[in-house]
């Protein structure tokens, strides 16, 4: 693996370097509280000085606010944004280091003759893509993965290991205590710049298609459910759940665990946090919780018992005001 010198990092990326040689060799990027002499750091959040100050990396990545604690320890790159100068820095690392991509069909990948695939798309081994599947240029499918038919991706998109795209929606229609099977007609179409996360399965629509809209995260093992819609660059973490019909507008951000029921909708630059369960339709920006705060069991059960009774407390308070305005 070859270094990189930081005159190199800093003429590609921008930012000023202070307090460091330019021709410094950098040997990895690493966290503040295990770089070394030849690592390159970064710190974004303010609370993190005494780190900082202990820290034996070479270099360290820093907001303009913190030049002055940065230099007292040794050299650093002040950027505007340090996080996004350290997502931009792995990205040249990775450019310097990783094989070259190899646009292709792998060997062992199915993909039907009547799908459309762009020559400079990746195709990684058993993939599965089938009839009327259309994969964008530049689009990298890792191993197997399964694009179901008609369903659609667009370009310089990174689908990883184990994704489902167009399974069938879950759609029965209840009959005499059996379940009939309603026909999935509609597809998945997803814009370009995605990213979906390992296991992450996407179904098609019941008659119409289930869309991903440009620039949208998706993590691992997360569950979208047949016509949900995500607006562009929505990101959601690990095992999140979206039933059907549901409409996530843009900018939004779901934390890992948390369910958003079906057929409601998010407004643009609404965030859920972590394991909150949505059970209505938000149409306000801003951050949202609906979560019971962890305990011991004893503790925990008393305070359920208690919740179960809000209602009943509620109307009898309401009775009270109502006794005290007559009187």
């Amino acid at each position: 693996m070859s270094s990189l010198l930081l005159g190199h990092i800093v003429d590609a990326l921008g930012g000023s370097l202070e307090g460091g040689a330019r021709d410094t060799a950098i040997a990895r990027i690493a966290p503040l509280e295990v770089a070394g002499p030849g690592d390159l750091s970064f710190l974004s959040n303010p609370r993190y000085q005494q780190q900082l100050a202990a820290s034996r990396a070479a270099c360290v990545i820093v907001a303009p606010a913190m030049r002055e604690v940065a230099l007292a320890r040794g050299a650093c790159i002040v950027a505007d944004n340090p996080y996004v100068y350290f997502a931009r820095a792995t990205q040249l690392w990775r450019q310097r280091n990783a094989p070259e991509r190899q646009a292709g069909v792998h060997s062992s990948a199915v993909v039907d003759p009547m799908a459309q695939v762009h020559p400079t798309a990746t195709i990684g081994p058993l993939c599965v893509v089938e009839r009327g599947a259309h994969i964008g240029a530049g689009t990298v499918l890792k191993s197997r993965v399964t694009v179901g038919e008609d369903c659609h991706i667009g370009a310089r998109c990174i689908v990883h290991a184990g994704v489902v795209i167009g399974a069938d929606g879950f759609g029965f229609a209840p009959e005499k205590g059996q379940w009939v099977k309603i026909e999935q007609l509609g597809a998945v179409r997803i814009g370009d710049d995605v990213e979906i996360g390992a296991n992450t399965c996407i179904d098609r629509g019941a008659l119409q298609d289930t869309v991903i809209e440009d620039g949208v995260k998706l993590d691992n093992l997360i569950q979208i459910g047949h016509n949900v819609r995500i607006g562009k660059h929505a990101a959601m973490a690990g095992c999140v759940g979206v039933a059907g019909s549901a409409i996530i507008g843009a900018h939004c951000t779901v934390g890992g665990g948390a369910i958003v029921l079906g057929h409601l909708e998010l407004a643009d630059n609404v965030h859920i946090s972590a394991a909150t369960v949505v059970t209505r339709s938000l149409t306000q920006p801003g951050q949202y919780t609906g979560m019971f705060p962890i305990d011991d069991n004893a503790r925990w059960e008393k305070n359920a018992a208690t919740l179960k009774q809000l209602h009943s407390l509620r109307e009898r308070i309401k009775a009270l005001e109502q006794a005290l305005k007559a009187a």
